[in-house]
């Protein structure tokens, strides 16, 4: 079956925030056998990010290259990835059909906390 993968641009407007801390990615976790990068070899993580845009916000769990996380990265975060693709997949276990979109990045760059809106005031400066 062919693969897809799609590319998420990520637009300047958008705010993108660690929720969790980055996990090692199990490739046979009995057996302690880590997930790594077909084409560096470079160990892979997992992590939360909140992708927010006006007032929606979702979760991804994304997958990073443990040599793409930059120092100082802890959730609460603000973080642009770097060459985000999306892969839809799908399989079909004990007669069911699961489905989903496994998400990759290349890194995570850290940014500066977005700007707050300020709050306007009432005439007796009471928040409106």
């Amino acid at each position: 079956m062919a693969r897809t993968v799609i590319r998420v641009h990520v637009l300047p407007t958008t705010n993108v925030m660690t929720g969790t801390p980055a996990v090692p990615k199990w490739k046979d976790q009995e057996n302690g056998v880590r997930a790594v990068d077909f084409e560096t070899g470079a160990p892979l993580c997992t992590l939360t990010l909140f992708v927010m845009e006006g007032e929606r916000a979702e979760a991804l769990k994304v997958t990073v290259p443990q040599t793409g996380l930059p120092n100082g990265l802890h959730p609460g975060r603000f973080v642009r990835p770097v060459d985000l693709f999306a892969s839809p997949w799908a399989r079909i276990f004990n007669d069911q059909l699961q489905d989903g979109v496994a998400y990759r990045c290349a890194a995570l760059e850290l940014v500066d906390a977005p700007a707050m809106p300020q709050e306007t005031t009432g005439p007796e400066g009471a928040a409106a």
